[in-house]
């Protein structure tokens, strides 16, 4: 008999790696009966803050497993398959000298909505909230919101899904392998991303903790391995904006539908940290650009640059392309359509967001990645002024590049030749005070 090759024994290995994974409880069991409150971090400001968590049992797990105990690790698997969800149970919130009772949902979800008497002082920008399930014995846990400090100057709102991580999420078995299987050392996140996140969490002074909030598809069921995988790769922790519920069952096997969240959860952004302007970082391979230019457009000065990974190679994605490349240059804002990090970093830098020596452990996070890493060429298209960029868009230039591009990386940055340094408060104050009514 052979021994099997190296690419049997990955694989062989990576399927007991995600067995045991797959197998450990979310959570402590808390309260009588398996009873879990799981919390996810949660954001607000100094008025009000907003947090979402959710109420289970599971069963008591075979303790001390072994990760190649395959039998024990099955049960285990099978117990958080059914978890049985908590709905109607009360939740009562208290942050500071404020208290709220909640309901959960059908699915065992809470969502806490607290205005703020006074914020509980604290050494961090992150702030806890105590949270009681009422029940004898009643279930107590502490959860967790990010409230900007005074020293932040805008705030990051980036996708997770193929932007900071690989996942591959149109397809989910692929997705699970890739998030959950991979070395840690594997090319999992994209080359640069982990680096590029801090510079944009700490700016230019080093200490401005500006808001880092991720959007994501996937299910509430990975929010655990999802905070993993920011540790394992330095990532910037920050609220998690929108899981979702999959609601996947015999009769329904196909996650339910979420239609326009990313939208409005960005416009819920906007309205809550009003004094602030925006970043957004996305992809071209699902729905970003079209829900960006809207973004833009409704909003016309708030938004100092948008990000988006050029991972589609689909000739059909050039024409929503295209539409936020317009709505971002009659906004006067930029875009930066990336084949690397380092692109997004470069001009991060001209513009006032991340300080200029956090260049090197971009780029040295891509050469440690790959070695074979190439920055890519970068070509600029604008004009004199905001119209005569969009004019440029417009006629088909941006086409015309994106399509030689097509076999090879090329970054590509749209604004106009008199955009500004927008890295402040001020900048944004001003293009609104300009904008249109």
């Amino acid at each position: 008999m052979t021994d099997a090759g190296p690419s049997t024994t990955r694989w062989r290995r990576g399927a007991v790696r995600l067995l045991a994974l797959a197998a450990r409880p979310v959570r402590k069991s808390q309260g009588r009966g398996g009873t879990v409150i799981e919390a996810y971090r949660g954001y607000g400001t100094s008025e009000e803050i907003f947090l979402i968590g959710r109420v289970f049992r599971q069963s008591h797990p075979d303790r001390q497993v072994s990760p190649n105990a395959i039998r024990a690790n099955l049960r285990n698997i099978v117990r958080r398959i059914r978890r049985r969800k908590v709905t109607g149970a009360s939740v009562t919130a208290r942050f500071g000298r404020a208290e709220v009772s909640v309901v959960t949902d059908r699915d065992g979800y809470f969502r806490v909505h607290l205005r703020a008497h006074s914020v509980p002082s604290s050494n961090s920008a992150w702030h806890p909230v105590s949270l009681t399930l009422d029940g004898e014995p009643p279930v107590n846990v502490l959860g967790q919101v990010y409230i900007p400090p005074a020293t932040c100057r805008f705030v990051v709102i980036s996708d997770i899904d193929d932007t900071i991580m690989h996942t591959g999420v149109a397809n989910k078995l692929k997705m699970l392998w890739r998030l959950f299987v991979a070395d840690a050392d594997s090319r999992v996140a994209f080359p640069g991303a982990a680096a590029l996140c801090q510079a944009f969490h700490v700016g230019v002074t080093g200490a401005e903790a500006n808001p880092m909030l991720y959007v994501s598809r996937a299910p509430w069921g990975i929010y655990d391995m999802l905070g993993e995988f920011f540790q394992q790769h330095e990532i910037p922790v920050g609220p998690v904006l929108f899981l979702r519920e999959w609601g996947l069952s015999w009769r329904h096997p196909l996650p339910r539908k979420a239609e326009d969240h990313k939208h409005q959860l960005i416009s819920h952004m906007l309205s809550l940290y009003r004094d602030l302007p925006f970043v957004l970082i996305g992809d071209s391979g699902q729905h970003d650009p079209e829900v960006y230019a809207k973004i833009v457009s409704d909003h016309p000065g708030r938004v100092l640059a948008v990000y988006v990974r050029n991972v589609s190679r689909d000739a059909g994605r050039i024409g929503e392309i295209e539409h936020l490349a317009a709505s971002i240059a009659t906004a006067g804002s930029s875009l930066v359509l990336a084949a690397d990090s380092m692109a997004i970093a470069k001009h991060a830098v001209r513009l006032g967001l991340i300080a200029p020596d956090r260049l090197g452990a971009v780029l040295g996070e891509q050469s440690a990645v790959d070695d074979n890493q190439m920055v890519g060429e970068t070509r600029r298209l604008g004009g004199s002024t905001t119209a005569a960029t969009s004019q440029k868009v417009e006629s088909g230039e941006l086409a015309s590049v994106l399509e030689d591009a097509a076999d090879r990386p090329l970054n590509v940055i749209i604004e106009a030749a008199d955009r500004g340094r927008p890295g402040t408060k001020d900048y944004v104050r001003d293009k609104q005070d300009k904008s249109p009514t």
